[in-house]
């Protein structure tokens, strides 16, 4: 079995700036002499004073013991030419992500380091094939992608390149876990697992918005109480930065050569050209200057008592919300996906279709259409559209009696999928896409997207715990709703429909 580096080994870290001086970090407190580098001599000097605050602040929480403390502060030194680093077994350079940078900086590495040291590269976005190819050794490159704060987050993509050795590959992984860390491995494809798979998250957001299905607040508040996720989509592009979460998807859509499943948004191109990048400036979706008020979502308030509620068949996936809303003697209707007749309106979960085609389909007028949420017992708000030819009174009276059982409900336009359903559904699907293709094993995929942007389950696994029949009827009637390539189901998940097998 492949062994992680030894403490004694020397670490070298190229670049200063927040991430490089988080990787330092990390390693100086797994025990490493570490070699920090950069050419700007203020930002050397800013992040080993930010690296002995942090520690100090480890410290006195107790959370380290202050000789290991000290110990990992006096770890850390600071060099000024690359030729210091000659001595190092393992290199991670975290410099501006550019090619031709990161490729003239390991040309020159090359020449000063030992045979034996491995070259490891923080990029996000870039091939390691492309970064590794003019050298001479190529096989001793590979991606070491941390989360930014690197001392916080605990994923690391291990990323190989069509040269990297296995036994490289394999030694940045136990390094990576001796380092407290959680590693997968990848291949080295455009966006790796994370950066590629949270696409759809964003987009389909996005999405819902430029259609004006709800504003951004109403869109946010679902996400989180109804799907779980952390922050929702516009809250979360406010934090990264319009400008690098825009890059980001524009580099994934180019290197897929212009794949419209990753096609930018024009809404979030506008607030780049304004200027408006999020937090960082004062204004991105929300406004963040002195004295702005609060974004709140939009919480139906036009309601009706029921007089009669019929519940629908049993299903797991929406069972506690039955519970929710009826007693469990409350009688039974077998129509197929009924949730519950609730007066004269019928109340289904959202397949992919808007509820005004469901209606026309069904030949009932009264059709309202409920999001998904990842768990109904426990969910805060929830998402309700109805039919155009749904009446005021039909839909105000399933809006009553989700307000009684304790949901806030958060009223959206008819849009195909509504909000948290469609989001889903595309991160299943670009998810079974890179199992399909190869860029990392189901196991893998799933800890990437839980560890390094704190989904509250893989993807893969939540689309097991939805029906992977639903996530693939989800999907068709999206594409056949648009008609776009953007919404085609990935062969996996036709597959395992049709087998009745599972990702995991």
């Amino acid at each position: 079995m492949t062994q992680a580096i030894q403490t004694s080994a020397i670490v070298g870290v190229i670049g200063a700036g927040a991430m490089g001086a988080g990787i330092a970090q990390v390693a100086a407190l797994a025990g490493h002499t570490v070699l920090l580098y950069d050419l700007d001599a203020k930002a050397l000097d800013k992040a080993r004073a930010g690296i002995a605050t942090n520690v100090q602040r480890l410290i006195e929480k107790k959370k380290l013991d202050a000789s290991d403390g000290h110990r990992a502060i006096d770890g850390v030194r600071i060099v000024t030419s690359l030729a210091d680093l000659r001595t190092a077994s393992l290199v991670i350079e975290a410099v501006a992500e550019r090619l031709d940078v990161k490729r003239a900086l390991f040309d020159e590495l090359e020449s000063i380091v030992t045979p034996e040291c491995i070259l490891a590269t923080n990029t996000s976005s870039i091939s390691i094939t492309a970064i590794a190819a003019p050298l001479k050794h190529p096989s001793r490159v590979v991606g070491m992608h941390f989360f930014n704060p690197a001392p916080l987050m605990a994923l690391v993509e291990v990323v190989r390149g069509l040269a990297t050795s296995d036994a490289v590959a394999q030694t940045i992984y136990a390094t990576s876990t001796a380092w407290g860390k959680k590693p997968v491995h990848a291949k080295s494809t455009p966006g790796f697992i994370v950066n590629r798979v949270a696409r759809p998250f964003y987009a389909e957001g996005l999405r819902v918005l430029g259609e004006q299905a709800a504003d951004a607040a109403s869109i946010d508040t679902v996400m989180r109480d109804a799907g779980g996720f952390r922050m929702g989509p516009f809250e979360l592009m406010d934090l990264i930065g319009h400008d690098v979460n825009f890059a980001v998807t524009r580099s994934v859509f180019d290197a897929y050569f212009y794949d419209p499943r990753f096609t930018p948004s024009l809404i979030q191109q506008e607030l780049v050209s304004a200027g408006f990048l999020g937090r960082k400036t004062g204004r991105g979706f929300y406004d963040y200057g002195a004295g702005a008020a609060k974004p709140v979502a939009r919480i139906e308030t036009q309601t009706r008592k029921p007089s009669k509620i019929v519940l629908g068949e049993s299903v797991a996936l929406y069972e506690p919300l039955q519970t929710r809303i009826a007693d469990a003697g409350t009688s039974r209707n077998d129509m197929d996906g009924l949730i519950a007749k609730i007066d004269d309106a019928y109340l289904f979960l959202t397949d992919g279709r808007t509820a005004t085609e469901r209606a026309h389909a069904l030949g009932i007028d009264n059709i309202v259409l409920i999001d998904l949420a990842l768990d109904y017992a426990n969910a805060r708000s929830i998402a309700l559209t109805r039919a155009r030819q749904c009446s005021v009174a039909a839909y105000a009276v399933v809006a009553g009696t989700l307000t009684d059982a304790g949901y806030a409900v958060v009223p959206l336009n008819d849009v195909a999928g509504m909000a948290v359903m469609r989001t889903v559904a595309m991160l299943v699907n670009e998810a079974a896409d890179a199992i399909n293709q190869g860029v990392c094993t189901s196991a893998d995929l799933d800890l990437a997207m839980e560890k390094g942007v704190n989904y509250p389950l893989g993807p893969l696994a939540w689309g097991e715990r939805i029906g992977i029949e639903r996530i693939h009827d989800v999907l068709l009637h999206l594409a056949a709703h648009y008609g776009e390539d953007r919404y085609r189901a990935s062969p996996l998940i036709s597959a395992l429909r049709y087998s009745g097998q599972r990702f995991h």
